[in-house]
């Protein structure tokens, strides 16, 4: 199965902007009904806010997006455009704005709720699904640090890590990557290290 990204959690963030407060909120969905409740909540909590805009990307499935009564193509839309650049899907963002009685122009609405869609998928974090290899890999207490960083420049994550007389990384890697990542392995460690393949599982692992 191909791997895909989705939010790590739930992500709020707050900013003002000539005297507009603008409160973005992410959350993973897995269908078009989880995402339409959670806008439908946020409209209901901030039921007193001027504008409740909106989007989702549902995996193979819909992608809508409202401005909720802000100018044509000022909110909905480049809120969508971070979840896409980002790359995530299963998400909904809702960003609600309290008027605060200057108006921002074109522009500066662009700008706000870009911001604010963006600043509250970084609080929710993004994860990638796909199958790992699950591994361990004894190494020396001399060596802990390269190895974590080979690991992540393989793409991997280092799940736990056990200390004893040496120490033991527990490891998630990509599929792909097992065979490069065991080779730079020798090649750090001179052969005194191996890596010991454990089993698979398919799940999201943050990496963001």
């Amino acid at each position: 199965m191909s791997e895909y990204f989705i939010p790590a959690g739930d992500g709020e963030a707050e900013f003002t902007e000539k005297r507009s407060s603008f409160l973005g909120h992410v959350r993973m969905v897995e269908t078009e009904d989880e995402a339409k409740s959670f806008v439908a909540e946020m409209k209901k909590k901030y039921y007193d806010a001027r504008h409740n805009c909106w989007c989702y990307i549902i995996k193979d499935g819909a992608v809508r997006y409202s401005d909720d009564g802000e100018p044509q193509g000022t909110a909905g839309i480049p809120m969508l455009e971070v979840l896409k650049r980002e790359g995530v899907t299963n998400v909904v963002c809702v960003v609600t704005r309290y008027f605060g009685g200057v108006l921002l122009g074109t522009g500066g609405l662009l700008r706000a709720y870009t911001k604010s869609a963006k600043d509250a998928l970084d609080a929710a974090g993004i994860s990638v699904v796909r199958r790992w290899i699950k591994a361990e890999l004894p190494c020396t207490y001399s060596l802990l640090e390269r190895l974590k960083l080979e690991c992540t420049a393989a793409n991997g994550v280092v799940s736990d890590v056990e200390y004893s007389t040496d120490v033991c990384l527990k490891l998630l890697l990509p599929e792909d990557g097992v065979e490069d990542f065991s080779r730079r392995v020798a090649d750090v460690t001179a052969g005194t290290s191996k890596l010991a393949i454990i089993g698979e599982v398919y799940k999201p692992v943050r990496i963001k």
